[in-house]
Protein backbone atom coordinates (compact mmCIF):
# COMPACT_ATOMS: atom_id res chain seq x y z
CA UNK A 1 0.00 0.00 0.00
CA UNK A 2 1.19 3.32 -1.11
CA UNK A 3 -0.96 5.64 1.68
CA UNK A 4 -1.97 7.82 -1.41
CA UNK A 5 -2.84 7.50 -5.41
CA UNK A 6 -0.59 7.48 -7.79
CA UNK A 7 -1.02 9.65 -10.42
CA UNK A 8 0.32 10.09 -13.80
CA UNK A 9 0.43 11.85 -16.82
CA UNK A 10 0.79 10.26 -19.97
CA UNK A 11 3.40 12.67 -21.37
CA UNK A 12 5.84 11.66 -18.56
CA UNK A 13 5.93 8.07 -19.63
CA UNK A 14 8.68 7.12 -21.58
CA UNK A 15 7.66 4.59 -24.63
CA UNK A 16 8.91 1.09 -25.12
CA UNK A 17 9.35 0.07 -28.67
CA UNK A 18 7.98 -4.12 -28.27
CA UNK A 19 7.53 -5.14 -31.47
CA UNK A 20 8.80 -3.67 -35.05
CA UNK A 21 7.89 -5.61 -38.73
CA UNK A 22 9.37 -4.85 -42.05
CA UNK A 23 7.86 -4.64 -44.81
CA UNK A 24 8.79 -5.79 -48.34
CA UNK A 25 7.85 -2.33 -49.96
CA UNK A 26 10.09 -0.86 -47.09
CA UNK A 27 8.06 0.53 -44.61
CA UNK A 28 8.62 -0.23 -41.06
CA UNK A 29 5.17 -0.58 -38.37
CA UNK A 30 5.78 -0.89 -34.05
CA UNK A 31 3.66 -1.29 -31.16
CA UNK A 32 5.01 1.04 -29.18
CA UNK A 33 3.99 0.25 -25.00
CA UNK A 34 3.99 2.83 -21.97
CA UNK A 35 4.13 0.96 -18.72
CA UNK A 36 1.83 3.24 -16.49
CA UNK A 37 2.25 1.71 -13.12
CA UNK A 38 4.25 -2.14 -13.13
CA UNK A 39 3.64 -4.38 -10.20
CA UNK A 40 4.33 -8.07 -9.50
CA UNK A 41 0.51 -7.70 -8.94
CA UNK A 42 -0.91 -5.57 -12.05
CA UNK A 43 0.36 -3.65 -15.25
CA UNK A 44 -1.82 -0.71 -16.38
CA UNK A 45 -0.49 0.50 -20.09
CA UNK A 46 -0.92 2.61 -22.53
CA UNK A 47 -0.22 1.21 -26.46
CA UNK A 48 0.08 2.49 -29.67
CA UNK A 49 0.10 0.93 -32.98
CA UNK A 50 1.33 2.04 -36.18
CA UNK A 51 -0.93 1.76 -39.25
CA UNK A 52 -0.50 -1.88 -40.25
CA UNK A 53 1.56 -3.38 -37.30
CA UNK A 54 0.86 -7.00 -36.22
CA UNK A 55 0.45 -9.20 -32.62
CA UNK A 56 1.16 -12.74 -32.52
CA UNK A 57 -1.67 -14.72 -30.90
CA UNK A 58 -0.94 -14.59 -26.91
CA UNK A 59 -2.24 -14.23 -23.76
CA UNK A 60 -0.82 -12.64 -20.10
CA UNK A 61 -0.46 -14.29 -16.95
CA UNK A 62 -3.68 -12.61 -15.13
CA UNK A 63 -6.97 -11.68 -16.49
CA UNK A 64 -6.19 -8.89 -19.33
CA UNK A 65 -8.79 -6.03 -20.09
CA UNK A 66 -8.05 -3.71 -23.07
CA UNK A 67 -10.08 -0.58 -24.14
CA UNK A 68 -9.33 0.57 -27.61
CA UNK A 69 -8.91 4.76 -27.15
CA UNK A 70 -8.55 5.71 -30.95
CA UNK A 71 -8.41 3.36 -34.84
CA UNK A 72 -9.25 0.11 -35.04
CA UNK A 73 -7.27 -3.30 -34.22
CA UNK A 74 -8.83 -6.49 -36.30
CA UNK A 75 -8.45 -10.06 -35.94
CA UNK A 76 -9.94 -12.18 -38.94
CA UNK A 77 -13.59 -10.93 -39.59
CA UNK A 78 -13.32 -9.31 -35.81
CA UNK A 79 -12.83 -5.41 -35.98
CA UNK A 80 -12.46 -3.53 -32.51
CA UNK A 81 -13.34 0.04 -33.11
CA UNK A 82 -12.50 3.27 -30.76
CA UNK A 83 -15.10 2.87 -27.99
CA UNK A 84 -14.50 -1.69 -27.87
CA UNK A 85 -13.92 -3.14 -24.77
CA UNK A 86 -11.93 -6.58 -25.49
CA UNK A 87 -11.92 -8.78 -21.83
CA UNK A 88 -9.45 -12.13 -21.54
CA UNK A 89 -9.09 -13.86 -18.78
CA UNK A 90 -6.37 -16.38 -17.35
CA UNK A 91 -5.47 -18.83 -20.22
CA UNK A 92 -7.76 -16.88 -22.64
CA UNK A 93 -5.38 -15.97 -25.92
CA UNK A 94 -5.89 -13.90 -28.59
CA UNK A 95 -5.09 -12.67 -32.29
CA UNK A 96 -3.32 -12.28 -34.27
CA UNK A 97 -4.03 -8.40 -34.23
CA UNK A 98 -3.63 -6.07 -37.38
CA UNK A 99 -3.85 -2.10 -36.43
CA UNK A 100 -6.22 -0.33 -39.31
CA UNK A 101 -5.31 2.35 -41.70
CA UNK A 102 -4.84 5.03 -38.86
CA UNK A 103 -2.90 2.46 -36.81
CA UNK A 104 -4.51 2.21 -32.93
CA UNK A 105 -4.58 3.66 -29.29
CA UNK A 106 -5.51 1.74 -26.49
CA UNK A 107 -5.41 1.55 -22.59
CA UNK A 108 -5.02 -2.10 -21.37
CA UNK A 109 -4.61 -3.70 -17.49
CA UNK A 110 -4.01 -6.96 -16.47
CA UNK A 111 -4.60 -8.08 -13.11
CA UNK A 112 -1.58 -10.17 -12.13
CA UNK A 113 2.30 -10.26 -13.42
CA UNK A 114 0.84 -9.90 -16.43
CA UNK A 115 3.64 -11.73 -19.30
CA UNK A 116 3.09 -12.40 -22.32
CA UNK A 117 2.95 -16.33 -23.01
CA UNK A 118 2.40 -17.72 -27.09
CA UNK A 119 -0.68 -19.06 -28.43
CA UNK A 120 -0.79 -21.03 -31.67
CA UNK A 121 1.20 -19.35 -34.35
CA UNK A 122 -0.13 -20.66 -37.68
CA UNK A 123 -2.50 -17.55 -37.79
CA UNK A 124 0.47 -15.21 -37.29
CA UNK A 125 2.95 -16.43 -39.87
CA UNK A 126 0.71 -16.87 -42.16
CA UNK A 127 -0.82 -13.25 -41.59
CA UNK A 128 2.99 -11.95 -41.51
CA UNK A 129 3.79 -13.55 -45.30
CA UNK A 130 0.12 -12.32 -46.73
CA UNK A 131 1.47 -8.86 -45.39
CA UNK A 132 5.12 -9.11 -46.99
CA UNK A 133 6.27 -8.77 -42.81
CA UNK A 134 8.48 -10.18 -40.75
CA UNK A 135 9.02 -8.84 -37.17
CA UNK A 136 12.96 -7.86 -36.50
CA UNK A 137 14.44 -7.91 -32.93
CA UNK A 138 14.71 -5.10 -30.86
CA UNK A 139 16.99 -4.00 -27.43
CA UNK A 140 14.85 -5.50 -24.76
CA UNK A 141 12.68 -2.68 -23.22
CA UNK A 142 14.98 -0.45 -20.52
CA UNK A 143 12.36 -0.18 -17.55
CA UNK A 144 11.47 -3.91 -17.17
CA UNK A 145 10.82 -4.27 -13.38
CA UNK A 146 13.46 -6.65 -11.76
CA UNK A 147 10.48 -9.08 -10.91
CA UNK A 148 10.11 -9.37 -14.58
CA UNK A 149 13.51 -9.62 -15.28
CA UNK A 150 13.94 -12.94 -13.06
CA UNK A 151 10.62 -14.37 -14.00
CA UNK A 152 12.61 -14.00 -18.19
CA UNK A 153 15.48 -16.02 -16.98
CA UNK A 154 17.63 -14.77 -19.74
CA UNK A 155 15.06 -16.23 -22.43
CA UNK A 156 13.62 -12.86 -23.95
CA UNK A 157 12.27 -14.26 -27.91
CA UNK A 158 9.28 -16.23 -27.90
CA UNK A 159 6.72 -15.78 -30.97
CA UNK A 160 5.38 -12.49 -28.74
CA UNK A 161 8.73 -10.69 -28.29
CA UNK A 162 11.78 -10.74 -30.13
CA UNK A 163 14.26 -8.80 -27.75
CA UNK A 164 18.04 -8.72 -27.56
CA UNK A 165 19.84 -8.79 -24.57
CA UNK A 166 22.31 -6.61 -23.52
CA UNK A 167 24.52 -9.21 -24.34
CA UNK A 168 23.27 -9.06 -27.79
CA UNK A 169 21.66 -12.87 -27.58
CA UNK A 170 19.04 -13.29 -30.07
Amino acid sequence: MRGEPSIKHLDDIPAEEMLRYEFVDGRTASIWEKWIELSPRYIAFWNRWDPGAISPRHGHVGDHSNFILAGELRCGDIVARAGTHIMLEWGDVFGPWESGARGCELYGFVAGEGQPFSGDTAAYDALLKARGARNVPLPMPERLPPWMLAKLSGDVTSSVTRWRTPLGNK
